[in-house]
């Protein structure tokens, strides 16, 4: 009976403590919620953003969630607002791979480090890149590609969405890769990257696939792979680099990030809603629609992604001299 007593003492408290601990929805949001995009408005990280923020919206209608663009310096500008904004979680960010870990070594001085100033909540999603050529170049596999320009060295061209961009690394990874040499040209965006492709101004490209595809589908460009470590479900029949031969592997993803010293109940709370979020039907069929993939995860996840991009790109950008300032 005493032992029993006890136990009923145990529980009761138990109970007790569960009753009076604030669950994650009266941990956050406290406030208004403002979502920065460090890019402009139609970019990936905006519309997902805003497929977020009217989802947090529904669930928390006591507070207003606000998307503000804030692009600049290679996505810089956005993310170093989020960084130095209050650690309250009344500022967060979607922000990619570059500004949370590749401009490191673009950059000879960053106004935020990622690893001190940022805390990871998740990844959002990831999307995948196809190289694609203009179908006058003759090829139809990236054999057949290496094959052509080793035996052109430095006549083609390849476009790309900007100096130290992941269109314009996995180029030159392929480079040095297959041992091949081409020209890089910048372009200020998908649109124009792919209309430049189309227009032969440049023979290939690695850009999102969601630029590419309908391109290709009008016979403009030929996807010759995906870049992702597997095949992409929304091209099933598209090898991947590896497959093809080249072993480089390139993704663009999303991640949702919030000022470091944010206290580790409000990220859990931001991240279990948003990871429910984009896990949604509707939301992924959303998603579905711009070939984009919902990954979801822990901060910790995220986290190691951050500083795997970091290991990925550096002996690429060193070895392709690539320097944004």
């Amino acid at each position: 009976m005493f032992f029993n007593a006890i136990k009923r003492a145990t529980l009761a408290v138990a109970l007790i403590v569960a009753a009076t601990a604030p669950g994650l929805a009266d941990v956050w949001p406290t406030k208004n919620v403002r979502i920065v995009v460090p890019f402009g408005a139609g970019s990936t990280p905006d519309v997902v953003a805003r497929l977020i923020a009217d989802q947090l919206q529904q669930r928390h209608p006591s507070a207003a969630f606000v998307v503000e663009n804030k692009p600049g310096a290679s996505g810089n500008l956005g993310t170093d607002m989020v960084a130095k904004a209050e650690p309250d979680g009344s500022t967060i960010g979607i922000s990619i791979g570059g500004p949370l870990a590749i401009n490191t070594l673009l950059f000879s001085k960053l106004p935020y480090d990622p690893q001190k100033d940022l805390a990871p909540i998740t990844q959002l999603l990831t999307q995948p890149s196809v190289l694609a050529v203009n179908p006058a170049l003759g090829v139809n596999t990236v054999a057949e590609l290496v094959v052509l320009l080793k035996k052109n060295p430095g006549k083609y061209n390849f476009a790309s969405i900007g100096n130290g961009s992941v269109s314009h690394l996995a180029m030159e990874a392929v480079a040095i890769t297959a041992g091949v040499t081409m020209v890089h040209v910048a372009y200020p965006s998908s649109p124009q990257a792919i209309t430049a492709v189309i227009r032969n101004d440049a023979q290939m490209a690695c850009l999102p696939a969601i630029s590419v595809t309908p391109q290709a589908q009008n016979g403009a460009v030929k996807i010759l792979a995906v870049t992702t470590a597997t095949r992409s479900p929304f091209l099933p029949d598209v090898p991947t680099l590896k497959e093809s031969g080249v072993d480089v592997e390139a993704d663009a993803w999303n991640g949702l990030v919030a000022p470091a010293g944010t206290p580790k109940a409000v990220i859990d709370a931001i991240n279990k809603d948003v990871v429910d979020i984009v896990k949604l039907p509707a939301v992924r069929e959303k998603l579905a629609a711009q070939l984009m993939e919902p990954v979801g995860g822990t901060p910790e996840a995220l986290r190691a992604l951050m500083l795997n991009e970091i290991e990925r790109w550096k002996p690429v950008i060193e070895k392709a001299n690539v320097k944004v300032n």
